[in-house]
């Protein structure tokens, strides 16, 4: 069989083709404001720079164009890449033209934070946002999450504690971290981290066919503890996207393929609810998952489940205080 390639017209038309404008078809919702510019919502230190109609990738100190960004972060081939964004199909080459094969991209190697010897802060920041003790128990005996020290810039001698949520692949090596700061506002994915291995929280039993898509691994954990106060029968993974692009899930079906329930329980806002149903016509419009059942099912309370959550135990709260004074009224 002769060798497949794209040409040089497609080449070209995949670099210059606009980042910008696919993010905003294909990724709905992972960009946020940053005053006059953008950032990506997954990855911080990319940055849209408006003024100039160019993207900068901090971390790594360079631009990138939309090739860069599907082949460097979502992990597409060098053709899928190419076809991908000039929506053609790949012709054969001709024997007299051949061109160069893509040079391979060894992953970038991940440095964990350091683990938090009588780490007490991660616990207090979990149960503060209302996450069940058992469900912390559950993950950190598991490996899913610890206290780590972390180092905001490499100048800076102070470190700062992080909750470290992380994802392990079939031979439980960790191949994804993220993390979220315990007394300051940090929201950040450890550097070489692969979506496709994102937090996942595995079912109490096995051989479950069911799996809770969040966006966050904090929803997910939030999910699990209404469970716990509420007491409903459900027993399934729970997987978090690290944020709103459909890697981690399509990754894990990948792994899974006893699962027949999808249930996309994304943020009650117009971006969460756009990206579901994005993931939900992508899941039904591939042969490979037609025996797949896909839900949405976004929060009914509160702008995301920690929200539920939040709100639940308030109720719960209000609920046994009304209980109290009734029977100190009748006491009296």
């Amino acid at each position: 069989m002769s060798e497949t390639y794209v040409t040089d017209e497609q080449v070209k038309a995949a670099r210059d083709a606009d980042l910008f404008a696919y993010l905003q078809t294909y990724e709905p919702g992972v960009l946020k404001r940053d005053g006059p510019n953008y950032r990506h919502r997954e990855h911080d230190s990319l940055v849209y720079v408006s003024n100039r109609r160019f993207w900068y990738w901090n971390s790594r100190g360079k631009r990138i164009n939309a090739l860069d960004y599907l082949m460097e972060i979502r992990g597409y081939s060098f053709t899928e890449a190419v076809t991908r964004l000039t929506g053609e199909a790949i012709p054969r080459a001709s024997p007299y033209r051949p061109l160069e094969k893509p040079e391979q991209r060894r992953p970038a190697k991940m440095y964990l934070p350091w683990p938090k010897k009588c780490a007490t802060g991660y616990f207090k920041y979990l149960r503060k946002r209302g996450i069940s003790a058992n469900v912390i128990k559950r993950c950190r005996e598991l490996g899913l999450l610890y206290e780590g020290r972390y180092k905001p810039k490499k100048d800076e001698p102070r470190y700062i504690p992080v909750c470290v949520f992380t994802g392990t692949d079939e031979t439980g090596k960790v191949r994804f971290a993220c993390m979220r700061g315990i007394y300051e506002t940090l929201k950040k994915d450890v550097y070489g981290s692969d979506k496709a291995y994102s937090f996942c929280l595995p079912p109490k039993q096995a051989h479950s066919s069911q799996v809770a898509v969040f966006e966050a691994p904090i929803d997910a954990l939030s999910h699990a503890t209404l469970q716990e106060l509420d007491g409903w029968k459900w027993n399934g993974y729970r997987l978090s996207l690290g944020g709103t692009s459909p890697v981690a899930l399509i990754a894990f079906l990948e792994r899974h393929p006893e699962i027949r329930r999808v249930t996309l329980h994304m943020d009650n806002d117009l971006g969460g609810l756009k990206n579901a149903r994005k993931i939900r016509d992508i899941l039904r419009g591939d042969p490979k998952y037609k025996h797949i059942r896909v839900g949405i099912n976004p929060p009914r309370q509160g702008k995301d489940y920690n929200e539920k959550l939040q709100i639940r135990l308030q109720q719960i709260n209000q609920s046994n205080q009304r209980h109290r004074e009734k029977r100190v009224a009748i006491s009296i």
